[in-house]
């Protein structure tokens, strides 16, 4: 029988009211809230970044192939053949093996190399030409670039930001007039499904001009591109281009899991791509927002030891209380032979308890706050600041085993210290005082 359990488990459910009870209370309370933060704060965080990275990806694809004379910036263009061995058979690559200097958590060690998998493969593949302009209305103007796309557009991240209208109308015969907008460039210029409107551009130092008829209205939140881009029928950007049907501004690349962007990356670019291509993944092609994405990073550590410097703080004094209060009991212990480890196993079983108690709580409540903001989304944004509308959340299962898992022991990690003080209490003097 385990003795110092057994007695951990007696004080625990003592009944007697006294100051250590408002304290191991109040210790219980702390491991919660912290734990609920906690959970609150990284589903939070990695629901923000994943759907960011989402409309991102959606909006651009994980990896363009270009010219690789083209300078890299985004509206840039330099026509390049459709007629690639690669396309459109590159879709069919499945997940690859790659070599990588081994790791031991998660840093490198060493020179070995380790031969590793890909998550997935090469979802999909799709053309697209840019050609910026103006827009002009009877009122208003405003500057914008024609994203020219082509039957092989998967709508399926458009479908969900479209408002009003619907998908592009490519005829096989003629190029669409038809274009679709974003809500806030409707909103400016003040035009509706169904208006007609003229696109100015230049041509070798002449203006020229094209009509467009609004064929669909959308809003993906990323304000930065909404007011920047259009999307057309790619023939028509070929024909302000003044391109040949078989040239395109580049290809799109999409991918089964975002963690392979810069292997695939990689691959494409040394092991598929002519020498005349070039393969940048969107990470390169926007850094700005992605090292934004990346400093959420910092907070969710910072959260994250913040609270637990409270759990420890709170437990460390509620321990130190707990022992001095069980005094006389130490020294009746200590007289019956019982040595000061067995006696410190007494009260580590007892926090341990106290921990856990704590847990259960942070989990119930954190986990509930989140289910509740998934259903309700009761916790709003500014989408024009955050290009979301409201809080997002992602409850990643593993990451609350490793929350739970690793603050219980790092919390019991530093109560070992403060359980020393059991070594310092005479059994003589603890009896005396009685």
């Amino acid at each position: 029988m385990n003795l110092a359990y057994f007695i951990a488990r007696k004080v625990a459910a003592s009944g007697q009211q006294s100051f250590s009870r408002l304290i191991l209370r109040i210790a219980v309370v702390a491991v919660a809230l912290s734990m609920a933060v906690m959970i609150a704060s990284t589903a939070v965080i990695r629901g923000f970044k994943n759907q960011i990275g989402e409309k991102i990806f959606g909006f651009w694809g994980h990896i363009h192939i270009t010219s690789a004379d083209v300078y890299r910036t985004l509206t840039e263009s330099e026509p390049i053949s459709l007629e690639q061995d690669f396309y459109p058979s590159l879709d069919t690559i499945g997940p690859i093996t790659y070599l990588a200097p081994f790791q031991l958590f998660g840093r490198p060690v060493g020179e070995r190399m380790v031969e590793r998998r890909t998550h997935g493969g090469i979802r999909h593949i799709q053309v697209f030409a840019l050609k910026p302009g103006i827009i002009k209305t009877k009122e208003e103007i405003e500057g914008i670039v024609l994203k020219g796309v082509g039957p092989d557009f998967d709508w399926s991240f458009f479908d969900q930001y479209l408002l009003e209208g619907g998908r592009l109308q490519l005829q096989d015969s003629v190029a669409s007039e038809g274009i679709l907008i974003s809500r806030q460039t409707a909103d400016r210029l003040q035009l509706q499904l169904g208006d007609r409107f003229i696109f100015y551009f230049v041509d070798r130092g002449e203006p020229l001009r094209r009509r467009f008829t609004v064929q669909g209205i959308y809003k993906t939140g990323l304000e930065e591109y909404d007011r920047k881009f259009a999307l057309v029928d790619i023939r028509k950007v070929q024909q302000l281009l003044k391109w040949r049907p078989d040239q395109v501004g580049g290809f799109e690349v999409f991918l089964d899991d975002i963690r392979d962007m810069d292997i695939f990356t990689e691959y494409i670019y040394l092991e598929i791509l002519p020498n005349d291509l070039f393969a940048e993944n969107i990470r390169e092609k926007f850094p700005a927002i992605f090292e934004w994405l990346g400093l959420q990073d910092i907070n969710e550590v910072v959260i994250i030891v913040l609270m637990l410097v409270v759990s420890i703080i709170n437990m460390v004094t509620a321990l130190m209380i707990l022992i001095l209060e069980r005094t006389n009991m130490i020294g009746i212990l200590k007289a019956l032979g019982y040595d000061n480890w067995g006696i410190r196993k007494i009260f580590l079983y007892y926090a341990a308890y106290i921990i856990g108690l704590g847990l259960f709580w942070g989990n119930l409540i954190g986990i509930g706050l989140c289910l509740a903001q998934q259903k309700w989304k009761f916790i709003t944004l500014s989408e024009e600041n955050y290009y979301l509308p409201y809080a997002p959340i992602e409850l990643d299962p593993t990451i609350l085993l490793a929350l739970n898992g690793g603050t219980f022991l790092l919390i019991l990690l530093f109560l070992v210290l403060p359980s020393y003080l059991v070594t310092r209490i005479s059994p003589v003097k603890a009896i005396r005082f009685k």
